[in-house]
């Protein structure tokens, strides 16, 4: 059975930081290329970051660089997120996913599995 079970969220003030983790099993995690989506109150989702399989290469959505880095660890079919700075717009459900096709890694079409989320919730 595929798992991706997302952790790390939680309350934070603005500038802040939280580091997400992803954990997987069911699947040969270093053949899949992983992003994080989130998904704020009454939107859509958005596409915030996406490492590669080997983990050289790596992609942020406007809104995420300078602040996020995204990281793997192949063996311990783990991957992360690190959050600093964080502003209320941040705020939102954070779901991992994965997938192998060849869609840009900022298109929502390429994840074949997901996570359930975890909240991050930027608060003064």
């Amino acid at each position: 059975e595929v798992q991706l079970v997302e952790s790390g969220g939680g309350m934070v003030q603005p500038g802040g930081s939280l580091r997400l983790s992803c954990a997987a099993s069911g699947f040969t995690f270093s053949m899949y290329d992983m992003s994080w989506v989130r998904q704020a109150p009454g939107k859509g989702p958005e596409w915030v970051s996406a490492i590669n399989t080997g983990g050289g290469r790596t992609y942020y959505a406007d809104t995420a660089k300078g602040r996020f880095t995204i990281s793997r660890g192949n063996a311990g079919n783990t991957f992360y997120l690190q959050m600093n700075n964080l502003k209320p717009e941040d705020t939102a459900l954070y779901y991992c996913a994965a997938g192998r096709s060849s869609w840009s890694p900022a298109s929502l079409r390429k994840y074949d599995y997901w996570g359930q989320g975890t909240q991050v919730t930027v608060s003064s």
